[in-house]
C-alpha cells in the first residue's frame, strides 16, 4: 500500500526537487498537490516512451522539465524506423502482426498462419497464445540448400548449394483479407548484394507454384541482422481468395547461409497517425532544445514522413485523411446474426490509433485532426529554416514550403471541419466508413483535443462544451448531464454505449458493463488535460481552475488511501486497466499520458510557447490569482523561472 499524501510528499521530495515548482500566492496547498501529481507521473513515465503512439503527448508534457528526457527523445526520434516509402514505425512491443504496426490482431486471432523456428523476444505471444518454436522443418519444401539445423536465436539455418534457394511453407488455409502482408523475419551471410528475394503464393486447390506470382521483398540494407521484411501482397494484381501457402525465393551464392526466424501472414496493423505523431515529437524537441544539429539530421526524414502521409491518405485531394489499407475501411468487425447475437467479421474493424479496439478508419476524423496539426507544425519549422540561411539547411521540395503548408492546413481545417461535423448533435463524429455511414459514440476525447488544438470553429467549440458540461443533451446518449463527469478526474471518453463497432477480436463488448472499458464510457486521466485546455479556450480560466481544483481533490483522496489501485480496489468505485486486464479507468502503468494533466499550469494558465529562438508567455490567470510562477523550466540547455501576472504581463528570468 502506498503512503498517505502527506508522507508521499515527503517521500518524493528528492524527485520533486528535480522537477519544477509551481507558485500562486494564496494557493499553496493546491500547488503542492499539483507538484506531487507532476512528480508521480513525470518520474514514473521513465523519461520517455519509445513508442510513436505517445510522441504527440509525452514530449509536450516532459521536455520543459527534464534534460535527460530531452536527450532521450532526441535519440529516440533520430533512430525511429521509417520504411522505404515513408511510413513511420509504431515501435510498440513485438506482436504477431505487422512488425512496424500495432501488435494485434495477431495471426492467431485472424485465421491466419505463422511458422516460428525461434520464439526469442516473443514473450507477449508466448504468454498470450502459448507460442512454441518449431523443432524441425517437417512439411517445408526446401530446394537449393542443405539444412544446418535450428538455432534458438536465428531460427532455421540453411546453406545454399546452388544459385537459388526456395523455401515453401506447409499447406494452410486463410483468406487474403487477413493476409495483406507476408512477414518474414530473417538474416543471411554471404547473400549477393544485388539479390532480390521474392514471395510467391498459391490458392486453395492449386498444385505447384505460379511463377508469375512473385512479390519482391522491400529493400533491406543489412541482411546479416535478423529483421522483418513486410511484403505487401495486397498490392499484387489479382491477389484475393483462399490462401494455401507461401514460398520464399532467394537468389544466392553457393555456400551462403540463410537464417529464417519466422514466416507468417500479417494483418495490416499499421496506424495512420504515426507519421503525424512523429512530426509532433520532432517539432516539440526542436522547439524546446533549439538543437539545429538534430534538425539537420532529421529534417529530410520529417519531410519524407509528411509527403508520404499526404499522398497515402489523399489529404490534398479530399481535405481529410482517408485510410486505404485492408481492414481499415471503417466498417465494424462485428455483425448481428439472425438471433441477434454478435458474430465476428474477421478482417474488418482493425484499429487506427490509441483507441485500438474501435475501427476508426475510412474517412478518419481523429487522424485528420492529427494530420492537420502536424502540417502546421512542419510549416512553422519550414518558416524558421527559410529565415535562417546561416543554418545551411536544404530548402523543401516545391509545394512544401511554409506558406504552401499553411494554405494546405487551412484547407483541411475548413473542409474536414464541415465534413466531420454533425450539426444536429453539435459535435464531431468519429469517422465515416467507406460506405458513407457515420459512426458517432460521443467521442469526448476527439472533440476536446480538436478544440485544444484549434481545429474547431468558435461556434463548434461552444456547442461541444455545452454538450460536455450538460447545458444541452444529445438524444440517444447513454451518459448525459452531470453523469459525463461520473469519474470525477475528468469526463467519460464516450457518452453513447457501443456494443457493435469494434475490431473482431473484441467479440463480446456486451459482456462488459457500461464504463467497464476505457473505450466505452470509461475514463483516461491524461485526457483531462485536453478538457482543461478546451475549457481555457472556450469557457475561460475561471472554469478551467474550478475543474482543476476538483481534480486535485480527487487526487488527494486517492493518495490518502494508498494510491490509485488501493482506492479503486474498493467495490463500486470503478475498475482500473493496466498491464493487460481490461478496465474502465486508465490512470497508471501504460497510461503514460497522465503526465500531461499538471502541465496545464505551464501550457495553459501560463500560456508558455517555446520556439528554437526563445520562450514567450501569454498568461491567462483565474480571478484571485495575482501571479503564477513556474520555477525550473528548461529550454535550450538553460533553466528559467517564469512568472505570469493577472494583468497579462510576464517575466522570464534565466537562472
Amino acid at each position: 500500500m502506498r503512503p498517505p499524501l502527506t508522507a508521499c510528499l515527503i517521500a518524493c521530495s528528492a524527485a520533486c526537487a528535480a522537477t519544477p515548482s509551481f507558485e500562486v500566492p494564496g494557493q499553496e496547498a493546491e500547488m503542492r498537490t499539483l507538484e506531487a501529481m507532476n512528480a508521480l507521473h513525470a518520474v514514473r513515465s521513465g523519461g520517455y516512451a519509445n513508442c510513436t503512439l505517445w510522441d504527440r503527448w509525452m514530449p509536450h508534457a516532459l521536455l520543459w522539465q527534464s534534460e535527460s528526457t530531452a536527450k532521450g527523445y532526441r535519440a529516440s526520434l533520430l533512430r525511429k524506423r521509417i520504411d522505404h516509402e515513408g511510413y513511420v514505425s509504431m515501435q510498440q512491443h513485438r506482436g504477431m502482426a505487422h512488425g512496424d504496426g500495432w501488435p494485434f490482431p495477431a495471426w492467431q486471432q485472424s485465421t491466419g498462419k505463422g511458422f516460428h523456428f525461434s520464439t526469442l523476444h516473443e514473450g507477449w505471444a508466448v504468454q498470450i497464445f502459448g507460442l512454441k518454436p518449431l523443432t524441425d522443418a517437417a512439411g517445408f519444401e526446401i530446394t537449393g540448400a542443405e539444412t544446418l539445423g535450428i538455432d534458438p536465436e536465428h531460427g532455421l539455418r540453411l546453406r545454399a548449394t546452388g544459385d537459388v534457394v526456395t523455401v515453401a511453407t506447409p499447406a494452410f488455409r486463410c483468406g487474403t483479407a487477413v493476409a495483406p502482408f507476408a512477414r518474414i523475419e530473417w538474416s543471411a551471410l554471404g547473400l549477393p548484394e544485388a539479390a532480390k528475394p521474392t514471395v510467391s503464393w498459391r490458392y486453395d486447390g492449386e498444385q505447384g507454384w505460379n511463377e508469375s506470382r512473385a512479390a519482391p521483398f522491400p529493400p533491406r540494407a543489412d541482411v546479416t541482422k535478423t529483421d522483418f521484411s513486410h511484403v505487401p501482397l495486397h498490392k499484387e494484381r489479382g491477389y484475393g481468395g483462399p490462401l494455401a501457402g507461401l514460398r520464399l525465393r532467394f537468389p544466392a551464392t553457393k555456400g551462403a547461409e540463410l537464417r529464417i526466424k519466422s514466416v507468417m501472414t500479417s494483418v495490416d496493423t499499421r496506424h495512420p497517425i504515426t507519421n503525424a505523431n512523429f512530426l509532433e515529437g520532432c517539432a516539440d524537441t526542436f522547439a524546446w532544445t533549439g538543437d539545429v544539429e538534430f534538425l539537420r539530421q532529421n529534417l529530410g526524414r520529417m519531410r519524407k514522413a509528411l509527403e508520404w502521409s499526404l499522398r497515402e491518405f489523399q489529404v490534398r485531394e479530399l481535405g481529410r485523411v482517408r485510410v486505404p489499407w485492408v481492414g481499415h475501411d471503417g466498417r465494424s468487425g462485428l455483425t448481428r446474426g439472425p438471433d441477434g447475437a454478435l458474430l465476428p467479421r474477421i478482417g474488418l474493424g482493425v484499429g487506427n490509433n490509441y483507441w485500438d479496439l474501435i475501427p476508426f478508419g475510412g474517412d478518419d476524423a481523429l487522424a485528420t485532426v492529427y494530420q492537420w496539426h502536424a502540417i502546421r507544425r512542419l510549416a512553422e519549422i519550414e518558416a524558421w529554416v527559410a529565415s535562417r540561411r546561416d543554418a545551411a539547411l536544404p530548402a523543401p521540395a516545391p509545394g512544401l514550403g511554409a506558406e504552401d503548408l499553411r494554405k494546405l492546413a487551412d484547407d483541411v481545417r475548413a473542409r474536414a471541419g464541415e465534413f466531420f461535423w454533425d450539426a444536429a448533435k453539435g459535435r464531431l463524429i468519429g469517422w465515416r466508413d467507406l460506405t458513407g455511414q457515420a459512426h458517432d459514440y460521443g467521442f469526448v476525447f476527439l472533440n476536446e483535443e480538436a478544440i485544444a488544438l484549434g481545429f474547431t470553429t468558435d461556434a463548434q467549440s461552444r456547442a461541444v462544451m455545452d454538450w460536455i458540461d450538460g447545458r444541452r443533451t444529445v438524444e440517444g446518449d447513454t451518459s448525459q448531464g452531470a453523469d459525463i463527469f461520473h469519474w470525477r478526474f475528468g469526463p467519460r471518453m464516450t457518452t453513447r454505449r457501443n456494443v457493435e463497432d469494434y475490431v473482431w477480436v473484441w467479440s463480446r463488448p456486451d459482456s462488459i458493463l457500461w464504463g467497464g472499458q476505457v473505450q466505452d464510457g470509461g475514463g483516461v486521466f491524461g485526457f483531462s488535460y485536453f478538457d482543461l485546455m478546451a475549457r481555457l479556450r472556450v469557457n475561460g480560466p475561471d472554469d478551467a481552475w474550478r475543474r482543476l481544483k476538483e481534480i486535485n481533490t480527487w487526487f488527494r483522496e486517492t493518495q490518502a488511501e494508498g494510491g490509485y489501485r488501493a482506492f479503486y480496489a474498493k467495490p463500486g468505485r470503478g475498475t482500473m486497466q493496466g498491464g493487460g486486464p481490461a478496465g474502465g479507468l486508465g490512470l497508471d502503468q501504460e497510461f503514460f499520458e497522465s503526465a500531461l494533466v499538471p502541465t496545464v499550469l505551464v501550457h495553459g494558465f501560463l500560456g508558455l510557447k517555446a520556439g528554437p529562438d526563445g520562450l514567450k508567455a501569454e498568461p491567462r490567470l483565474p480571478k484571485g490569482w495575482p501571479s503564477l510562477t513556474v520555477r525550473g523550466v528548461l529550454h535550450g540547455g538553460a533553466t528559467y523561472d517564469i512568472t505570469g501576472r493577472a494583468d497579462g504581463t510576464s517575466e522570464i528570468v534565466r537562472r
